[in-house]
């Protein structure tokens, strides 16, 4: 009996010992959940916190891209005075749940890029932030590499880098590295070799040529690589009108400005030194006999100084803008500057316009050399211009063409427009915006034989200083969480 009690004690025992074993067990697997589950609450918490916060930062975003649409040019938050600006946020329910807080770096000048930075925080957790950074710019003319207001022509063998825009139909034999947009959605090609009748508003008549509308248009890839869209609204040339008159108005006030010149024009010379030499022009080459305006078109001439008078050397203002109220010739070298040359008579009933004819260069082409010219009429290239001519600009011509007039070849006679009617080679680094079509060349093979057209990329987001703007609006060029 007594070994019997002893069995039973010392199962009793086994048994008390086993319990408390398994307790501890439950114990220890207990509060690893409970601090499991705690952790787990706790992270919950953070992450919808963070998302909270990341919602304030972006209010703060949509806040000023509102704030710009309304006034394109206040970066101060309608307050005149410097920032951050912040404001608070509320929920659905009308409760302040936090604040973001703005930091606005305004463009530089002659851009329209500019830098918002929004900071979210939250009330009840002020240790918990997102940031949030967005570029937006209104996009000018210099998006362009082409842009023309009329209808137009790409011939074969013709590379584009940059966007083509035109408000009338656009015929492209070429190869075009991104988008090709028309104003219209169908348009006759009036060229003597057109492919067909009536035309898509961008069109090719490369073998395959596209098909008459209605029958919809191919992708064609090996031609227009990016792709092609018609119709899209028109680029206003019209405006460029008021741009330059606020030109005019900004160079009287703090840059350069010059009325009249009382004889044919300016000539401008840059300088790599941050200044320029400005010239009164006196007289221009005579054609010779023979060398006569056989097509016919408007403000034919050599365009081709013979005389001139040097008024002075200047520095480059500082906020880039040169206005001259009478026609004007341009040639030389920038070295780290930006500048945009304007010509234009008010009132407008005698339209000026700008010539080059000698090198127009850049010494940097990473972007710190920006030259943007914007004639009342035409951007011409005149009669005795460089065989060999580089041309390191944005070229807009606000009512007449970008381009070259039409010089005789000698044909029967010796006495036409020989020897300058035909050049080599002239090379547009930048950017071409014409109301009428563009050309540098015809097709009797005078004119210049060989023509480079490329696109700066550096304008996309650095335009000339108050380029002309496509649009109001701005739009988002970069978007980047901070934190």
């Amino acid at each position: 009996m007594k070994r019997r009690t002893q069995i039973i004690n010392k199962e009793r025992g086994q048994l008390s010992l086993q319990m408390l074993i398994v307790g501890i067990i439950a114990v220890i697997l207990l509060t690893g959940f409970l601090v499991w589950v705690d952790s787990f609450v706790k992270s919950a918490i953070r992450f919808e916190e963070r998302a909270s916060a990341f919602t304030v930062a972006e209010a703060g975003i949509e806040y000023y891209r509102w704030h710009l649409a309304h006034n394109s040019t206040d970066y101060q938050d309608g307050t005149a005075t410097s920032g951050p600006y912040v404001h608070p946020y509320y929920n659905k329910d009308g409760v302040e749940i936090g604040t973001f807080s703005l930091d606005i770096t305004p463009p530089p000048v002659g851009s329209t890029v500019v830098v918002i930075r929004s900071t979210g925080s939250l009330i009840n957790n002020p240790g918990i932030e997102k940031i949030i950074e967005v570029k937006m710019a209104i996009p000018s003319f210099a998006k362009f590499a082409a842009v023309v207001k009329a209808n137009v022509r790409f011939g074969a063998g013709t590379e584009v880098f940059g966007e083509i825009h035109s408000n009338g139909g656009i015929r492209f034999d070429g190869l075009a590295h991104n988008l090709v947009t028309s104003g219209v959605a169908t348009y006759t090609d009036g060229d003597y070799d057109a492919c067909t009748s009536l035309s898509h508003g961008v069109h090719t008549c490369l073998s395959p040529a596209d098909p008459s509308p209605p029958t919809p248009v191919q992708s064609r890839p090996s031609i227009f690589e990016v792709g092609r869209n018609f119709p899209v609204p028109e680029v206003d040339f019209a405006g460029i009108t008021q741009d330059l008159a606020q030109i005019a108005s900004s160079a009287e006030s703090y840059g350069f400005y010059r009325a009249s010149s009382t004889a044919l024009g300016y000539d401008v010379v840059l300088k790599t030194n941050d200044t320029f030499d400005l010239y009164k022009v006196t007289a221009l080459d005579t054609p010779p006999s023979g060398c006569t305006n056989s097509q016919g078109q408007d403000g034919w001439g050599t365009w081709s100084i013979k005389t001139e008078t040097l008024l002075g050397n200047y520095p480059l203002p500082g906020n880039g803008l040169i206005f001259l109220g009478d026609d004007v010739w341009v040639r030389g070298q920038i070295n780290t500057a930006r500048v945009t040359i304007a010509s234009a008579r008010f009132p407008d009933t005698s339209k000026s316009s700008i010539t080059i004819n000698a090198n127009l260069e850049y010494t940097n082409t990473d972007g710190q050399d920006v030259i943007g010219l914007i004639a009342q009429k035409n951007i011409n290239i005149g009669w005795k211009s460089a065989d060999t001519l580089q041309v390191d600009a944005a070229l807009i011509a606000q009512s007449g063409r970008v381009g070259r007039y039409y010089y005789r070849p000698p044909s029967w006679s010796s006495n036409r427009c020989s020897p300058y009617h035909v050049r080599n080679t002239i090379t547009s680094n930048g950017m071409i915006g014409s109301s009428q079509r563009y050309g540098f060349a015809y097709t009797d093979g005078t004119g210049y034989i060989t023509r480079n057209l490329v696109y700066d990329a550096n304008l996309l987001f650095g335009p000339p200083p108050s380029f002309p703007l496509t649009s109001e609006n701005y739009d988002t060029i970069s978007w980047e969480e901070l934190k």
